[in-house]
């Protein structure tokens, strides 16, 4: 069996599932040039220009609805299959883009961002779940990376859109994402390893046979592929074998292994989150507006989403040469350089000095931060946290892991232009650049390798 063939419907279907974080990922990018038109004396919004409190809460609100969809759509991933789980996960996706151009105020605008999130909370939640089960040991990195280069895509295409078109209009284009989505998703099979938890056995040796390229005969599979299915029926023959164990979801949770992955998986979102690239993307273009950048916002965040989508492109093709954990330290460590650079800047005009010469410094600084938080901390916790969890809990560890970065995130989103009231631009990049310091430094101790290595090898690291 050629591996390269092996992994060709592999790769379609990651990239078939991830048209709807596609779709995520414009929700994301849509509040950077829309923001700027609806603070304006100009605002399309028959109840006036937002003000900053408001922006806060249809910032913010998409994470409340990230924390929700992931319990919500966690729960459904093990009762209705992991397909079935990700198509339902395009309605609130539609629902959310469908509202925008009917708002009418800020409550309307809080509604779609709340539908869009709990979208996003299953994308998130489930995503990684269904791709981890699906892909073979040598494969399964790149293909995990596919999650958040598809949201960085969406994300800049939400800010090519929004610089030409009104927010509205962006709206309506994109609304047709979750619907090509249903198109090419619909024809992919469900999971193997979950076919074979609900002990169809048949179904998920068609399932395997799809996602190794193995075409359906009569005489028994490749040795490799028979390989497989034979530690994927041990897995769920532990689980049937003890019946009690599998009815104490709580002291799962509360083993050595299980502990250690999920703590690792804690601080892997909190880093994902106080890294502070997510936050700041959302006000991408008020960023710039305040750090004197001598781009137009648009213009400045139309140029950090192309170094974003690059970043991930980069994480993409490093992620099994170089592994999971130098990339994380060097990205933890860019990213803390990239935020205490553009700190300084903010800090030395803020002051009145002669920075005008150097007015190439925010754009600079702040892409290079996106562009190296794209090769780690933005991509590969997500990666991670589905392989270093037990397959008993991954759906319910993944969950809590995922629910935690959701409130990291709501907090950040929602108070970061409190937080630049009070501590100013240059405090808030200086306190990100700590936490991506202080992240690095937790990598290099805690953090195993899982590159190229099977589930079992790397549980019995933990």
């Amino acid at each position: 069996m050629d591996e390269s063939s092996a992994t060709r419907n592999q790769y379609l279907a990651a990239i078939c599932v991830n048209i709807i974080s596609l779709s995520h990922g414009g929700f994301c990018g849509w509040t950077s040039a829309s923001f700027v038109e609806l603070l304006s004396p100009n605002s399309p919004l028959k109840a006036g220009p937002l003000d900053n409190y408001q922006i806060g809460w249809i910032g913010s609100l998409l994470c409340v609805g990230g924390a929700l969809g992931t319990i919500f759509f966690s729960w459904c991933a093990e009762k209705i299959g992991r397909k079935r789980c990700l198509l339902l996960i395009t309605l609130p996706a539609l629902l959310g883009w469908w509202i925008i151009p009917f708002a009418q105020n800020s409550l309307h605008l809080c509604l779609a961002r709340l539908l869009g999130g709990f979208g996003g909370g299953g994308i998130f939640s489930v995503i990684p779940l269904y791709v981890t089960e699906f892909s073979g040991d040598k494969s399964r990195g790149i293909l995990g990376t596919f999650l958040i280069l598809s949201c960085n895509t969406g994300i800049l295409v939400a800010f090519i859109l929004g610089n030409f078109f009104t927010y509205s209009a962006v709206a309506w284009i994109l609304s047709s994402l979750p619907l090509l989505y249903i198109l090419c998703f619909t024809f992919l099979p469900e999971s193997p390893q979950y076919l074979i938890n609900r002990n169809n056995i048949k179904e998920a040796e068609k399932s395997l046979r799809y996602f190794r390229n193995v075409k359906y005969s009569k005489h028994s599979l490749p040795l490799p592929v028979q390989m497989e299915m034979d530690k994927l029926l041990d897995r769920a023959q532990s689980r049937e074998s003890a019946p009690e164990e599998a009815q104490q979801g709580q002291k799962d949770l509360y083993n050595h292994k299980a502990r250690k992955a999920f703590l690792i998986g804690v601080a892997l979102m909190a880093l994902n989150q106080f890294c502070g690239c997510f936050a700041m993307i959302n006000y991408t273009a008020n960023i710039f507006e305040q750090s004197g950048s001598s781009l137009s916002p648009n213009i400045s965040a139309i140029v950090v989403g192309v170094i974003q989508l690059l970043g991930s492109c980069a994480s993409t093709l490093l992620v099994e040469r170089a592994g999971r954990k130098l990339l994380l330290v060097i990205s933890s460590i860019g990213t803390g350089i990239g935020l205490g650079c553009l700190g300084g800047y903010i800090y030395l005009n803020a002051l009145g000095y002669g920075t005008q010469p150097f007015a190439w410094i925010p754009i600079a600084s702040f892409s290079f931060t996106i562009f190296i938080g794209c090769w780690g901390v933005l991509t590969l916790p997500f990666v991670l946290v589905s392989e270093i969890m037990p397959p008993k809990i991954r759906s319910s560890g993944s969950m809590l892991c995922t629910l935690c970065m959701w409130n990291f995130a709501f907090v950040l989103i929602k108070y970061l232009p409190l937080m630049s009231t009070i501590m100013g631009m240059h405090g808030m990049m200086f306190f990100f650049a700590s936490c991506s310091l202080s992240g690095a430094l937790f990598v290099i101790v805690f953090v195993p390798e899982t590159k190229g290595k099977s589930i079992e090898t790397i549980l019995e690291k933990l």
